[in-house]
Protein backbone atom coordinates (compact mmCIF):
# COMPACT_ATOMS: atom_id res chain seq x y z
CA UNK A 1 0.00 0.00 0.00
CA UNK A 2 1.07 3.41 -1.08
CA UNK A 3 1.31 5.86 2.03
CA UNK A 4 -0.87 9.23 1.14
CA UNK A 5 1.63 12.43 0.35
CA UNK A 6 1.60 14.97 3.64
CA UNK A 7 -0.79 17.15 1.08
CA UNK A 8 -3.33 14.55 0.56
CA UNK A 9 -5.99 14.43 2.91
CA UNK A 10 -7.78 11.34 2.75
CA UNK A 11 -10.97 10.94 4.53
CA UNK A 12 -13.47 8.00 5.19
CA UNK A 13 -16.86 9.31 5.70
CA UNK A 14 -19.82 7.28 7.16
CA UNK A 15 -22.46 7.12 4.60
CA UNK A 16 -25.39 4.98 6.29
CA UNK A 17 -22.83 2.12 6.21
CA UNK A 18 -19.62 0.19 7.70
CA UNK A 19 -17.42 3.08 7.91
CA UNK A 20 -14.42 0.69 6.83
CA UNK A 21 -15.86 0.21 3.38
CA UNK A 22 -17.11 4.05 3.11
CA UNK A 23 -15.32 5.47 -0.14
CA UNK A 24 -12.47 7.79 0.28
CA UNK A 25 -13.17 11.65 -0.59
CA UNK A 26 -9.41 12.89 -1.18
CA UNK A 27 -8.98 16.70 -0.83
CA UNK A 28 -5.56 17.84 -1.98
CA UNK A 29 -4.38 21.23 -0.27
CA UNK A 30 -3.20 24.04 -2.98
CA UNK A 31 0.90 23.88 -3.31
CA UNK A 32 3.04 26.75 -3.86
CA UNK A 33 5.09 24.12 -6.27
CA UNK A 34 9.17 23.89 -6.12
CA UNK A 35 11.76 26.79 -4.35
CA UNK A 36 11.92 29.22 -7.05
CA UNK A 37 15.41 31.41 -7.54
CA UNK A 38 14.63 34.75 -6.41
CA UNK A 39 16.62 37.87 -7.20
CA UNK A 40 16.82 40.99 -5.21
CA UNK A 41 18.89 43.90 -5.38
CA UNK A 42 21.66 42.43 -2.87
CA UNK A 43 20.87 38.41 -3.00
CA UNK A 44 20.10 35.63 -4.32
CA UNK A 45 17.50 33.16 -2.59
CA UNK A 46 18.12 29.65 -4.07
CA UNK A 47 17.46 26.25 -3.40
CA UNK A 48 19.89 24.45 -0.88
CA UNK A 49 22.63 22.13 -2.22
CA UNK A 50 24.42 19.40 -0.03
CA UNK A 51 27.15 21.63 -0.09
CA UNK A 52 25.96 24.01 1.96
CA UNK A 53 26.43 22.19 4.74
CA UNK A 54 29.80 23.64 6.04
CA UNK A 55 28.53 27.02 6.14
CA UNK A 56 25.57 26.25 7.98
CA UNK A 57 27.09 24.44 9.99
CA UNK A 58 29.72 27.23 10.85
CA UNK A 59 26.50 29.79 11.42
CA UNK A 60 24.63 27.59 13.79
CA UNK A 61 27.54 26.91 15.83
CA UNK A 62 26.89 29.96 16.86
CA UNK A 63 24.52 30.39 19.88
CA UNK A 64 23.76 33.81 19.56
CA UNK A 65 21.86 31.91 16.36
CA UNK A 66 20.48 29.16 18.03
CA UNK A 67 19.64 30.20 21.17
CA UNK A 68 16.33 32.05 18.93
CA UNK A 69 15.52 28.84 17.67
CA UNK A 70 13.53 26.48 18.85
CA UNK A 71 14.80 22.75 17.15
CA UNK A 72 18.68 23.48 16.86
CA UNK A 73 20.63 21.61 18.80
CA UNK A 74 24.05 22.41 20.66
CA UNK A 75 26.53 21.60 19.61
CA UNK A 76 25.66 22.40 15.90
CA UNK A 77 28.11 20.32 13.43
CA UNK A 78 28.32 19.38 9.70
CA UNK A 79 26.43 15.85 10.43
CA UNK A 80 23.49 17.63 11.83
CA UNK A 81 23.70 20.33 8.47
CA UNK A 82 23.75 17.26 6.20
CA UNK A 83 20.44 15.50 7.77
CA UNK A 84 18.94 18.93 7.55
CA UNK A 85 19.84 19.37 3.85
CA UNK A 86 19.26 15.47 2.87
CA UNK A 87 15.62 16.65 3.69
CA UNK A 88 15.63 19.97 2.38
CA UNK A 89 16.82 19.15 -0.47
CA UNK A 90 14.98 16.00 -1.12
CA UNK A 91 11.92 16.90 -3.20
CA UNK A 92 9.72 14.52 -1.02
CA UNK A 93 7.58 17.73 0.29
CA UNK A 94 6.37 20.88 -0.63
CA UNK A 95 8.78 22.74 1.86
CA UNK A 96 10.58 25.59 0.36
CA UNK A 97 13.92 26.19 1.72
CA UNK A 98 15.87 29.10 0.66
CA UNK A 99 19.67 29.81 1.01
CA UNK A 100 20.41 33.30 1.49
CA UNK A 101 23.42 34.39 -0.72
CA UNK A 102 25.22 37.26 -1.94
CA UNK A 103 28.34 37.88 -3.91
CA UNK A 104 29.78 34.64 -5.43
CA UNK A 105 27.29 32.31 -3.99
CA UNK A 106 28.40 33.25 -0.42
CA UNK A 107 25.84 31.11 2.24
CA UNK A 108 24.55 34.03 4.67
CA UNK A 109 21.03 32.36 6.36
CA UNK A 110 18.13 30.34 5.66
CA UNK A 111 14.55 31.17 4.78
CA UNK A 112 12.35 28.22 5.13
CA UNK A 113 8.44 28.10 4.46
CA UNK A 114 7.11 24.82 5.51
CA UNK A 115 4.13 23.22 5.92
CA UNK A 116 3.36 21.55 9.42
CA UNK A 117 0.13 19.90 10.56
CA UNK A 118 -2.44 22.15 7.57
CA UNK A 119 -0.72 25.31 8.07
CA UNK A 120 2.12 27.09 6.04
CA UNK A 121 4.87 28.71 8.53
CA UNK A 122 7.87 30.57 7.88
CA UNK A 123 10.90 30.21 9.81
CA UNK A 124 14.86 32.05 8.92
CA UNK A 125 17.93 32.66 10.22
CA UNK A 126 20.88 35.17 9.01
CA UNK A 127 24.71 34.27 10.23
CA UNK A 128 25.54 37.01 12.71
CA UNK A 129 28.43 38.83 10.77
CA UNK A 130 25.61 40.08 8.87
CA UNK A 131 23.45 41.57 11.43
CA UNK A 132 22.03 45.28 11.20
CA UNK A 133 22.22 45.55 7.21
CA UNK A 134 18.76 44.97 6.77
CA UNK A 135 19.23 41.88 4.64
CA UNK A 136 16.94 39.51 6.08
CA UNK A 137 14.25 41.95 5.85
CA UNK A 138 15.26 42.26 2.21
CA UNK A 139 14.94 38.32 1.86
CA UNK A 140 12.14 37.69 3.81
CA UNK A 141 10.04 40.54 2.11
CA UNK A 142 11.26 38.83 -1.28
CA UNK A 143 10.01 34.88 -0.12
CA UNK A 144 6.71 36.08 0.88
CA UNK A 145 5.94 38.12 -2.22
CA UNK A 146 6.69 35.14 -4.39
CA UNK A 147 4.67 32.28 -1.68
CA UNK A 148 1.76 35.14 -1.96
CA UNK A 149 1.80 35.49 -5.29
CA UNK A 150 1.61 31.65 -5.93
CA UNK A 151 -1.03 31.17 -2.53
CA UNK A 152 -2.87 34.55 -2.43
CA UNK A 153 -5.31 32.83 -0.30
CA UNK A 154 -3.16 31.37 2.83
CA UNK A 155 -2.25 32.82 5.77
CA UNK A 156 1.53 32.40 6.66
CA UNK A 157 2.18 31.86 10.29
CA UNK A 158 5.23 32.52 12.03
CA UNK A 159 6.96 33.27 15.48
CA UNK A 160 9.46 34.74 17.63
CA UNK A 161 10.83 34.10 21.06
CA UNK A 162 9.91 36.65 23.21
CA UNK A 163 13.41 37.93 23.59
CA UNK A 164 14.11 38.47 20.20
CA UNK A 165 12.92 42.11 19.73
CA UNK A 166 14.88 42.42 16.69
CA UNK A 167 12.84 40.10 14.73
CA UNK A 168 9.67 40.87 16.42
CA UNK A 169 10.45 44.26 14.61
CA UNK A 170 11.04 43.14 10.97
CA UNK A 171 7.63 40.59 11.26
CA UNK A 172 5.88 43.65 12.07
CA UNK A 173 7.71 45.57 9.39
CA UNK A 174 6.56 43.28 6.92
CA UNK A 175 3.01 43.39 8.00
CA UNK A 176 2.62 40.53 10.37
CA UNK A 177 0.20 40.87 13.34
CA UNK A 178 0.76 39.05 16.96
CA UNK A 179 -2.35 36.10 17.56
CA UNK A 180 -0.89 34.92 21.21
CA UNK A 181 1.86 34.54 23.46
CA UNK A 182 2.83 30.66 24.67
CA UNK A 183 5.93 28.73 25.69
CA UNK A 184 7.69 26.32 23.62
CA UNK A 185 10.63 24.37 24.44
CA UNK A 186 14.19 25.77 22.95
CA UNK A 187 16.24 23.09 22.47
CA UNK A 188 20.17 25.09 22.59
CA UNK A 189 18.46 26.27 26.06
CA UNK A 190 17.46 23.39 27.23
CA UNK A 191 14.14 25.26 29.26
CA UNK A 192 9.97 26.61 28.04
CA UNK A 193 10.74 29.70 26.52
CA UNK A 194 7.88 32.56 26.22
CA UNK A 195 7.10 32.70 22.49
CA UNK A 196 4.89 34.85 20.34
CA UNK A 197 2.82 33.56 17.57
CA UNK A 198 2.41 35.85 14.33
CA UNK A 199 0.75 35.51 11.08
CA UNK A 200 0.19 37.41 7.92
CA UNK A 201 -2.11 37.44 4.60
CA UNK A 202 -1.79 38.57 0.98
CA UNK A 203 -3.79 41.48 1.96
CA UNK A 204 -1.91 42.95 5.49
CA UNK A 205 1.63 41.84 3.80
CA UNK A 206 3.82 45.18 3.42
CA UNK A 207 5.88 45.11 0.49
Amino acid sequence: MVSPRPQDLDVAEELGGNAVNAPLRKTTLPMPGPCPVIETSRLTLRPHRMSDADAIAASLSDFQISRMLARVPVPYDREDANDWLSRATSGLTPDWAFAVTAGDDVHLGVISIELRHGQWHLGYWLNRFYWGKGLMSEAASAAIERFFRRMPETVLHSGVFADNAASLRLQEKLGFAIRRCSEIYCISRSALVPHIETQITAETFHR
